[in-house]
């Protein structure tokens, strides 16, 4: 007598034959991460400091992703050393002056390895080959960075305010040259004595031409301007 219906017996070949689906799947997927369906060469680096860098991070040339992160090391306290995977296609231009840094995905985004375009006159990298790396700017670096340029915007801020209420309220030179308006008066009347002052003195020089005693005077001075023209159109 048959313990399990035709009806179980389909449902239960459905499910193995999805779990088998979702397993091939998982292993496509990570073998595609992976690059263990591509031909791959191995590259390394090392960096003083990582900045949260995982295994399996891309690597990025030009903008496109050409690799992972294969393994990373701790060498010494001053040095983690970093494995690379790149798809082989790729090895006709990596240059072995290139260089390695570290960069993200977005402002948030997972962390990856970015390699630098070489020189054309440089041969290829090798097989294993380390790369000068970059080290990447710290986020906590920046952010102090940060705070303390708004810490001095906020100081001169407050200087300026400060500045602008003595202005307004009539302290200092420029406060009571723009709030006491006898000052701007006595400006004004400085320069209408001025220009009277310039029109008189022409007045002056205008009769001293005329003056008997001078007259002589101006006449050689003109005469001498003259003859310094008709050299300059000589020439």
């Amino acid at each position: 007598m048959e313990t399990h219906t035709q009806k179980f017996k389909v449902r239960l070949g459905l499910f193995i034959a999805g779990g088998l689906a979702l397993f091939i799947l998982a292993i496509f997927i990570i073998g595609k991460q992976k690059n263990l369906f591509n031909p791959v060469f191995r590259l390394t680096s090392t960096f003083r400091n990582i900045s949260g860098l995982q295994v399996g991070n891309n690597i990025r040339f030009s903008g496109i992703n050409v690799g992972t992160v294969d393994n990373i090391s701790i060498i010494n306290d001053t040095t983690v050393r970093v494995d690379m995977l790149v798809r082989k296609e790729v090895h006709q231009f990596i240059k072995s002056d290139c260089e390695v840094t570290i960069g993200s995905e977005g402002l948030i985004g997972d962390k990856m390895l970015i390699i630098t375009q070489g020189s054309s006159d440089t041969p290829l990298s090798k097989e294993g080959q380390r790369l000068q790396s970059s080290e990447p700017v710290e986020t906590d670096a920046i952010m102090a960075s940060l705070q303390v340029t708004a810490g001095n915007a906020e100081i001169i801020s407050e200087q300026l305010a400060e500045i602008m209420m003595k202005i307004n309220k009539g302290n200092g030179t420029l406060g009571r040259l723009i709030q006491d308006s006898n000052i701007a008066e006595n400006l004004n009347q400085t320069m209408v004595n001025l220009k009277k002052s310039s029109n008189g003195l022409n007045e002056n020089m205008n009769a001293a031409k005329h003056n008997f005693l001078l007259r002589g005077y101006f006449n050689k001075k003109a005469k001498a301007a003259e003859k310094k023209k008709e050299d300059k159109i000589k020439k």
